[in-house]
């Protein structure tokens, strides 16, 4: 006797890694990283109607492991992801995730996906989207201090949503350095190679960082940073964790995705908890001030949050009926009576019977 065939709601869209991987070459990276970028943005204007929550960490001695939860009412979503530092030394990734889309109504999955990838695209999104806003009129030239598997996406995105052309990278394994001229080398940008972070923000109007140890660490000193540039602060996402000295942060306007979470995680948990930030929904839907003039020095606290993640999935989402880029996950049990689960396992025929 064979099991009864399972129901279309028991199959969930699966985006396994080679899948997404062809969806980039298939789309375009720069096309995707301005269509998730265009995703979260539309969510940022409707922030309201979000469930949100500080991240769901545990943390270790080596890292971290965190569950991100959000929803707008009628989909929820979530992502599973880790943060090990130590990993690059073991041959290892230092950031690992996966995540879910679930339809409210149901409870039932719609949509499970590797997040690794989409993670990095999604980071990358949000900083150039943030800086759509805030960096000086008409920046085309970004330092990139920490030259990890961040720093190509970070690039790429700039480029793509604000015309970043010209990039010099700096860091400390100057190894991560020549990976990353490596892999720019025939995408169009000017590249200088620095030797120290000092040199690399020199004539940059953006300056993004980047860096990957769990410690509190000093990338920029006060002195380093002019008048009239936005700082990309995307390293310091954990507890115990920042990348900037915290008087760069009082003579700066701090723009940040959720304070609750990024007083926790960010460079402002340096500052007293009522040290004044922009929540960056308040910019993009103009309910608050972004860059004022040639001169401010603008700051992004960013720590990623659920709801870029949502958007990033949502977007995924939208994409695989017309690519078919995806498995079906026979993931859902799915008894013809669904009172009857224990029925369904008796009925199973086992294999060979």
């Amino acid at each position: 006797m064979s099991a009864p065939q399972p129901s279309k709601l028991a199959f969930v869209p699966f985006v396994s890694v080679a899948n997404m991987l062809r969806l980039i070459h298939h789309i375009g990276i720069e096309n995707m990283l301005s269509g998730i970028a265009a995703y979260i943005e539309a969510d940022f204007r409707r922030w309201e109607l979000f469930d949100k929550t500080p991240r769901v960490a545990s943390h270790s001695d080596v890292g971290v492991i965190e569950l991100m939860p959000t929803s707008d009412g009628h989909v929820y979503g979530f992502k599973y992801v880790n943060g090990h530092p130590k990993n690059t030394a073991e041959g290892l990734q230092t950031v690992t995730a996966f995540g879910l889309l679930a339809e409210v109504s149901t409870g039932y999955p719609v949509l499970l996906s590797e997040m690794t990838v989409l993670t990095a695209l999604r980071t990358a999104a949000t900083s150039a989207l943030v800086a759509k806003y805030l960096a000086p009129k008409g920046a085309d030239t970004m330092a990139l201090i920490g030259n990890g598997a961040q720093s190509e996406f970070q690039a790429t995105a700039f480029r793509a949503i604000c015309g970043v052309n010209k990039l010099r990278l700096f860091d400390i394994d100057p190894g991560a350095t020549r990976k990353t001229i490596a892999n720019l080398a025939d995408q169009g940008f000017e590249i200088t190679a620095c030797a120290t972070a000092q040199e690399a923000i020199l004539g940059a109007q953006i300056i993004t960082t980047c860096t990957a140890d769990k410690q509190y660490a000093t990338i920029l000193t006060d002195n380093m940073v002019g008048a009239g540039v936005h700082i990309n602060a995307i390293g310091g996402d954990c507890p115990g964790k920042t990348e900037l000295h915290k008087d760069i942060l009082s003579r700066a306007d701090v723009f940040v995705e959720y304070p609750p979470q990024t007083r926790i995680e960010g460079e402002i948990q340096q500052m007293p908890e009522d040290f004044p930030v922009t929540e960056m929904w308040q910019v993009i839907t103009g309910a608050a001030q972004g860059r004022r003039d040639a001169r401010q020095i603008t700051l992004f606290d960013g720590v990623g949050f659920a709801t870029e993640d949502f958007s990033a999935l949502r977007y995924l989402r939208d994409q695989l009926t017309e690519t078919g880029l995806f498995e079906q996950l026979d993931l859902i049990a799915d008894p013809d009576d669904p009172r009857d689960l224990f029925g369904m396992v008796r009925r199973a025929a086992a294999p060979g019977a």
